[in-house]
């Protein structure tokens, strides 16, 4: 993966947007940290709205290695590959109730009620402890415009709000528990006293929660500490304010080790996908995450099939832009390593090294249209000669072209003469076909 001009997106709406890294793949932002994502549904488009992780700044005098976040972001798409940065939202220093020094903007979430845009996002306050605030917008990008204080009554993080069918809206957060308020019709006040939810795990962390209905059945999901690190697990209900029953586990801990796993889920054009985060761009350090997304699946009964979680994503990638093979669908069994580009600069993106004969990666949902492509390119590089096939849909699908890499230290890119070019959706198979390992960054066709 190489970022170049060719993934860079701008686009203006009321002025707000900037420029963003764009990838069909995960992590879905690469110019930035993020966490925590809260997908929504606004205007016909898919708004996530995440937290904003940064590295401790000069002067930082807050918990050593801990998370550091002093705003908010919101990117869109209407494809789940162009990503679009609309810009700042929310800050700390932006609120009045806010501790503007404690860098505490953590988990967020966004509804619309009413023909207005409520942000909900927690924060330390100038009194001490989490609160939980209330921005308000007449668009999903804003400008949001924060309420003067918090939410009376509800102290804690990671707000989730739900509105169900029939336009009531409940509020959900955590503080080692799990609460739910019921909001009033205005958004910003709570009616009564929250209510915990007591009949979950007893043992591990909880937190984070986000709830949604299908088909008459409320889903409770929420990351716990089940083990050493955050999973995600669910409960269902016929009711928004339970009980709720716990039902399984949607995705298991994080391979990397990351420890947190922050999620949202929504039916986004007819399929579900479950957004989440883990540490792609900051192996070493856990506190600086990036943002993904995979699609789910209910099984009939409702509940709902575990993850296996991808790099390769849930958006489609056009076999005219630069097609990062290293955010592979699967790989050989043997053969095959992905790394950084540069150590010292992760936002770069990886590579993969092919160091072995008949070594492959397999990309899934490319994207030929009409087939006019003439030509495949590689950026890549070896120490001594090496080639390597583009095959069609399997390891011994349709040969598209063998390209050979010349030797050197430096990248160079390889061309050869396409053929069999198809239509349509298909997925790529890259083999090492014999010579030296060699590194690739991408492969496109011309």
């Amino acid at each position: 993966m190489h970022l170049s001009n060719r993934h860079l997106v701008v686009a203006a709406a009321a002025g707000l947007m900037q420029a963003a890294a764009a990838f069909a793949t995960n992590p879905l932002i690469m110019d930035q940290f993020t966490a925590d994502p809260t997908a929504r549904v606004f205007e016909g488009r898919l708004y996530v709205y995440p937290s904003h992780d940064i590295k401790a700044p000069p002067g930082y005098n807050g918990r050593p290695n801990w998370f550091v976040m002093e705003d908010y972001h919101v990117f869109s798409s209407d494809n789940l590959t162009d990503w679009k940065d609309h810009g700042v939202i929310a800050t700390q220093t932006g609120a009045d109730w806010v501790d503007p020094t404690s860098y505490s903007m953590w988990a967020p979430d966004a509804v619309f009620k009413d023909g207005k845009y409520y942000f909900y996002f927690p924060a330390i306050a100038k009194t001490g402890g989490f609160r939980i605030g209330v921005a308000i917008a007449d668009k999903p990008y804003g400008p949001f415009k924060p309420m003067a204080t918090p939410i009376e009554g509800v102290k804690g993080i990671d707000p989730s709000v739900l509105i169900d069918k029939d336009g009531s809206a409940y509020l959900y957060y955590s503080l080692d528990k799990i609460f739910v308020a019921r909001l009033k019709p205005n958004m910003v006040e709570i009616e009564g006293e929250p209510q915990v939810f007591d009949n979950l795990p007893k043992k591990g962390l909880m937190e984070g929660p986000f709830v949604f209905e299908r088909n008459g059945i409320y889903y409770l999901t929420y990351p716990h500490v089940a083990n050493k690190t955050e999973r995600l697990e669910y409960a269902t209900s016929t009711s928004p304010m339970g009980p709720f029953k716990h039902a399984g586990v949607i995705l298991d801990e994080s391979a990397s080790g990351c420890w947190t796993v922050h999620h949202s889920i929504v039916d986004y054009q007819g399929q579900w996908y479950l957004f989440y985060h883990d540490k792609d761009l900051s192996p070493a350090f856990d506190k600086n995450r990036s943002i993904r997304a995979d699609k789910l699946f209910f099984n009939a009964d409702g509940t709902i099939q575990k993850i296996t979680p991808t790099l390769r994503g849930v958006g489609l990638v056009q076999a005219t832009s630069e097609i990062q093979i290293d955010r592979y669908t699967a790989t050989s069994p043997q053969g095959i390593a992905v790394s950084f580009l540069d150590d010292a600069n992760p936002q770069a993106g990886w590579k993969t090294t092919f160091s072995s004969a008949k070594s492959w990666v397999r990309f899934a949902d490319v994207d030929f249209g009409e087939g006019a492509q003439k030509s495949i390119e590689v950026r890549a590089r070896a120490a001594g000669p090496s080639a390597l096939e583009i095959r069609l849909d399997k390891s011994d699908g349709p040969l598209l072209g063998r390209v050979d890499v010349g030797q050197g230290t430096d990248w160079t890119i390889a061309s050869v003469a396409a053929r069999n070019l198809p239509t349509g959706v298909h997925d790529l198979f890259v083999t090492q076909a014999d010579g030296e390992a060699v590194d690739v960054d991408w492969v496109s066709f011309r």
